[in-house]
């Protein structure tokens, strides 16, 4: 089965589909992307590897379906008319960073990224792909309104929000909460899109 899809939508073909996902989803918290075995999977999911297997090839297909029916940013576009509304419904919602069960799953997978190929390239493309492109167009409609100078230098500025939520999250154990994601947009994303950046001074 080929991991290459156009979006994070894995099909599904019934119930017993998704206890598998969900089995899934338990094992990684519980283990971790390391440790998981699709032997431990059937377990937890009281069905027999064979099962697994007809449905997914490799452990990486089936860790990568489990993330995509995670509800863990945005997929489709959102339109509040400001920046700052944008973010917040994206970002600062239950099915945003708001959301500790997608955070702990993701976060058992992130240094299996570095190592495992199949898991990075379908993880960047099916997983985070989406993600990003929502998140391009409410900077680019942004930047179509006026609200942010036009030398931004959005590819630097776009993982900022997720990188300092999921760093307090993951690195200093902070749980993600709506007010913690709308502190980092207004005291650090708005500013930095808005302000002029002035020229450093020469020093001699």
């Amino acid at each position: 089965m080929s991991l290459r899809r156009p979006t994070c939508r894995p099909r599904v073909e019934g119930d017993r589909e998704q206890e598998i996902r969900d089995a899934t989803a338990r094992v990684l918290a519980e283990v971790g992307y390391d440790r998981l075995t699709m032997d431990a999977v059937a377990k937890a999911a009281q069905a027999s590897k064979a099962t697994l297997y007809r449905r997914w090839e490799t452990k990486a297909s089936l860790v990568l379906d489990t993330l995509c029916t995670l509800k863990a940013g945005p997929e489709t576009p959102i339109d509040t008319g400001s920046l700052r509304g944008d973010l917040v419904a994206a970002f600062g919602t239950p099915t945003g960073f708001v959301n500790t069960k997608a955070l702990t799953v993701f976060s058992s997978v992130l240094t299996a990224i570095a190592t495992d190929e199949e898991l990075a390239a379908g993880f960047r493309e099916r997983f985070l792909g989406p993600k990003l492109a929502v998140s391009r167009e409410i900077y680019a409609r942004a930047k179509e309104r006026g609200e942010i100078r036009p030398d931004l230098d959005l590819d630097l500025l776009e993982p900022a929000l997720p990188g300092i939520v999921l760093h307090r999250a993951i690195v200093l154990g902070e749980p993600p909460t709506r007010e913690l994601v709308v502190r980092v947009i207004d005291e650090i994303i708005l500013p930095a899109a808005t302000r002029r950046v002035e020229e450093p001074v020469p020093t001699t």
